[in-house]
C-alpha cells in the first residue's frame, strides 16, 4: 500500500522546516547582535510597558476569539466508521462454494 502520494513530499517538508529554522535563527542572531530590543526602542517606562503589553493583549484577544468560535461551533459531528465487512468463512474443509 502506498503511504504518500509523492516520495518527494517528505524531503520537501524536511528542507522547508530546516530552511525556516535557519532563517529564524539568523534573524534572532541579527536582532540580538545589533542590540535592538523593545527596551532600547522605548526610553520611558510607560512606553516600555506598552511595548510589552500590547502584543500580550492582542494574543489574549485572539485566544478568546478562538475559544468563543470553538464553543459557538457546537458539538463535533459523529464519527463515521467504515462499514463492517461480512465475516469470512474460516471452515476450509467445507468446499461447497
Amino acid at each position: 500500500m502506498q503511504k504518500s502520494a509523492s516520495p518527494k513530499s517528505k524531503n520537501r517538508r524536511v528542507f522547508t522546516l530546516a530552511g525556516i529554522s535557519l532563517l529564524s535563527l539568523a534573524a534572532i542572531a541579527a536582532v540580538t547582535g545589533s542590540g535592538v530590543s523593545p527596551a532600547n526602542l522605548a526610553q520611558q517606562a510607560d512606553t516600555q510597558i506598552a511595548v510589552f503589553l500590547i502584543p500580550v493583549a492582542l494574543l489574549m484577544a485572539v485566544m478568546l476569539y478562538e475559544a468563543a468560535r470553538f464553543v459557538m461551533a457546537g458539538p463535533l459531528p459523529a464519527r463515521v466508521t467504515a462499514p463492517k465487512r461480512p465475516a469470512r468463512r474460516t471452515n476450509w474443509a467445507d468446499s461447497d462454494r
